[in-house]
């Protein structure tokens, strides 16, 4: 890239100046047009805004610092002129201490950087025949006012190059390249522009102005107010119409423009678009299936059986369990958990296996069709073959290139910025710091779960006696809801503090390692932020799914966690009602959350809706609004695929979990959309062919999914110990009925328990009441009664139950792996439809320019042939007499 710019630019546009030669922007004052997207003589477009502050007018550095400020920044204008740029200066008008510097970018100079960048640009107007699907009737009903935004016409492209320029479709050389690839171009000559050197080493880039202050912004401007069109009659008003159209919240409903958001913020922020209303017209089907679930089990729970012994007085009333913490808990009746066993019931039902099964089969077609979705937008955006032609080494990895090496393929030197040995050691440190976060994170989670076992003690006593005149509120609050609900919200700030901390050392980790290019620091990022993440939001809901109450021992002899803690111990139905709190807390209060957030910092940081006392020009208006951070929508990917992972990987807990998602994706992209078009500045365009590294982290997420649905259903709900007792305990030779029943599972289940044989250490202070010898144990621990030769020991029904849970995991998983991959395998990525389009592009492009070529070549050779055949017919011809 370095020697294309030396070999292209530098001849063509002059050397850089000396300090004492330097160039400087043209003055010129406001023009009272406040709309005017053009220089003061109205013919120059604006294609980018520099904003300092005026070095004289500064009184919070020393002298001397602003000296050089201004010197760095003095050079860095007088390199821009000279690589070709215009510059033209105004003084605020507001704020007479700030300078705005606007930049324009000649026609000579767009073509130069088009080729040296291989920008894609129209050939010739597509001549491919779209199809008509029999569903376009159905999908006009929700599409955009084609009369008001207008569909974009197709062209087939080709990489720009100077020399085949009367190749390209070129009907006005001003509007040729569209105002976004104008930015994008302007911005790759301010990213690489030199204005210092210190040490032999070249400091160069806007960014680095932009962070030691000597600039205070840099951007593209809106082409207009959200609010009204542009006065200006030539202006398309391009914001105004993608507000009214696509970011306001009568929209909600409406699909959204995205090849008008494409030409107006770039490939980039296209993209997150399409993957979001993608997946949000996704999740439509697994809410519509999710609510029929959780209906199914609203209607069936008044005939669930056990839960119907639970509340009966004369089954549930008669059960004494006993005491679930040591000494200070208290013997309890099973009917105190009444209403926690019909909620239960809702969610623990045959509809939730369905559910499970459906979901894994739904995640492997959304990723299937997006990948197709995917290709379309790749040939339909040009960006097919992007990463192998266009995306450009970062500038802060070229600030850095100072070690040399030979190249491999090329044989020739080239540098970069650290050995072989240096890689290591940076790749050793970042991967180290990583881990380090992550098991801060797990300590975090053994913080929670300490909390857990400490304060359900002090419910468990207090409790009962603060709440014992009120049934009503006894009935609910339980001291295991207590301990869940409090627990939950404990876990959701200490998620929500560490995000914030580990976001800033994410970011320096990756500062750190460098990587080449802006995809690859973003997938570098993307991969480090995740694995934080998921520790951190899905930590809690795996220790509730797979580890509470499963490691508990008998009232005889408890399990202690660290030696001082006793075990928590799930309610008699298990641990699913508490794993379904725990998501509802999670993701409804992240949703909540993250909206407010959304809505409310903009509003407080920015000045979108200010009304100014005096005419103010487009450039001053944007400067005001927000400032788009350097990540760009990385937040915004992150916590939509956290959110996949909630609706995924726990959904056998929770059906409604993807309704959920779906209300808030819908708000999501209203939001987003409205942030960008009304609250922050325009974003400098970028190209990307695809959702990066968040494609494979999905694919994960998808293959885990099926394993923890599965291992929910066969060890967190109560379904398998149920089908066991059905079709085996029932009926003899283990039950007395008859026929295959339900009744009597509750008393099956419940271990018994004799409360002499309390340990000293465990033994309660509250005195036994009535006449019983015994109690029982919680949560289905399935143990050989007192007396029994084998007494407290795990009973052949327990044995059966693992068995079938075992089977259970083997056969879902590989039901569904094998559905997966049958999907994958019927299903292509790129459609044949997509396929035939890219190689009908490549031959006629090829053909084009080929032709155009051949043209030439054969009037160049029809000339030297004239020229030869006279010279010889001049030289053998017969001589005049």
């Amino acid at each position: 890239l370095v020697l294309e710019l030396n070999q292209v630019i530098i001849p063509t546009y002059g050397t850089v100046p000396d300090q004492q030669n330097l160039h400087t922007p043209e003055w010129a004052d406001f023009d009272d047009k406040p709309d005017s997207l053009f220089f003061s003589d109205g013919q120059r477009r604006i294609d980018f805004v520099l904003v300092y502050e005026d070095e004289s007018k500064k009184i919070t550095h020393k002298r001397s610092d602003r000296k050089k400020q201004k010197k760095k920044r003095q050079k860095y204008e007088s390199n821009l002129i000279s690589n070709g740029l215009q510059l033209e200066a105004t003084r605020s008008v507001l704020d007479e201490k700030l300078i705005f510097v606007k930049v324009h970018a000649p026609w000579e100079v767009l073509c130069t950087y088009a080729e040296v960048m291989h920008i894609k640009l129209p050939l010739q107007p597509s001549d491919l025949k779209t199809r008509e699907s029999a569903f376009n009737w159905f999908s006009r009903l929700f599409s955009v006012d084609e009369n008001v935004i207008k569909p974009e016409q197709e062209f087939f492209t080709a990489p720009f190059q100077k020399e085949h320029l009367s190749n390209f479709y070129i009907q006005d050389k001003d509007t040729f390249f569209n105002p976004a690839t104008r930015s994008r171009i302007v911005h790759f000559i301010l990213s690489r522009v030199e204005y210092a050197t210190k040490n032999n080493v070249k400091k160069f880039g806007i960014n680095k102005l932009l962070d030691t202050g000597i600039y205070k912004a840099a951007f593209p401007l809106h082409d207009s107010s959200f609010r009204c069109k542009s006065t200006d009659s030539d202006c398309p008003s391009e914001r105004y119409h993608l507000y009214r159209e696509w970011a306001h919240p009568k929209n909600i409903f409406k699909l959204q423009p995205l090849d008008f958001i494409r030409k107006y913020y770039g490939e980039k922020i296209g993209i997150y678009f399409a993957w979001l209303g993608f997946y949000t017209n996704m999740l439509i089907v697994a809410a519509v299936v999710g609510v029929g679930c959780f209906l199914y089990g609203c209607l069936t729970k008044d005939h669930c059986t056990w839960s119907q012994e639970v509340c009966d007085p004369n089954i549930g009333g008669n059960i004494i369990m006993c005491p679930q913490c040591d000494k200070v808990c208290t013997y309890w009746n099973l009917t105190i958990t009444c209403e926690s066993s019909k909620k239960l019931c809702i969610f623990d039902s045959f509809g939730t296996l369905v559910f499970a099964v459906f979901m894994g089969i739904w995640v492997t077609l959304f990723l299937e069709f997006w990948k197709r979705r995917q290709a379309e937008l790749e040939y339909e955006w040009d960006t097919v073959e992007y990463l192998e032609q266009e995306e450009q080494v970062r500038p802060e990895y070229e600030a850095r290139c100072t070690h040399a090496v030979k190249n491999e393929i090329t044989q020739q030197e080239e540098h970069v910025p650290y050995t072989t040995c240096g890689k290591c050691i940076r790749m050793t440190f970042c991967t180290s710091a990583v881990f380090f976060w992550i098991l801060l994170i797990i300590a975090s989670v053994i913080g929670i779960i300490v909390y857990r076992l400490s304060v359900f003690l002090v419910f468990s006593a207090k409790l009962p006696k603060h709440i014992n005149g009120t049934e009503a509120i006894r009935k609910y609050l339980t001291p295991q809801t207590a301990t869940s609900v409090t627990a939950s919200l404990i876990s959701f700030i200490v998620i929500m503090v560490l995000n914030v901390i580990y976001e800033k050392v994410a970011i320096l980790i990756t500062d750190f390692e460098l990587p080449r290019t802006q995809t690859d620091y973003e997938n570098s990022l993307t991969t480090k932020m995740f694995l934080f993440q998921f520790v951190n939001y899905y930590s809690s809901c795996f220790y509730i799914a797979f580890f509470k109450g499963k490691f508990v021992g008998h009232p005889g002899n408890p399990v202690y966690w660290l030696g001082k803690y006793r075990n928590e111990e799930c309610d008699p139905g298990g641990c699913l009602l508490e794993l379904t709190t725990q998501l509802a807390i999670i993701v409804g209060g992240k949703s909540i959350w993250n909206n407010i957030q959304e809505v409310l910092l903009p509003l407080v940081g920015g000045q979108s809706l200010a009304v100014y006392p005096r005419v103010v020009p487009r450039w001053e208006q944007d400067y005001h609004l927000q400032p788009t951070g350097k990540l760009g929508l990385f937040y915004e990917y992150l916590e939509m695929v956290i959110q996949f992972g909630f609706v995924t990987l726990f959904v056998a807990s929770f059906p409604l979990a993807p309704l959920l998602a779906l209300i808030n994706n819908m708000l999501e992209i209203r939001l987003d959309a409205w942030k960008l078009t009304t609250q922050f500045r325009r974003m400098v365009p970028q190209k990307a062919q695809d959702i990066g590294a968040w494609q494979p982290i999905m694919q994960g997420i998808a293959i885990l999914a099926v394993v923890t649905n599965a291992m929910i259903i066969a060890f967190t709900s109560d379904m398998i110990p149920r089908l066991v007792y059905y079709w085996s305990f029932s009926v003899p030779p283990y039950g007395s009925h008859s026929s295959h029943t339900m009744k009597g599972y509750i008393n099956s289940t419940l271990s018994v328990f004799n409360i002499s044989d309390f340990k000293n250490a465990s033994k309660p202070f509250s005195p036994w009441f009535g006449n019983q010898t015994t109690c029982r144990q919680v949560y289905r621990d399935l143990r050989y009664p007192p007396g029994h030769q084998h007494q407290y020991e795990h009973n052949i029904y327990y044995w059966h139950v693992i068995a079938a849970k075992l089977a259970f995991i083997i056969v879902m998983e590989h039901v569904i792996y094998f559905v997966k991959f049958i999907i994958s395998y019927v299903i292509p990525d790129v459609s044949q439809k997509t396929k035939s389009k890219v190689k009908r592009e490549k031959y006629l492009t090829q053909k084009l320019l080929h032709e155009n070529d051949l043209k030439v070549v054969k009037k160049t050779m029809g000339k030297i042939a004239d020229k030869i055949i006279r010279g010889v017919d001049s030289t053998f011809g017969p001589k005049a007499e």
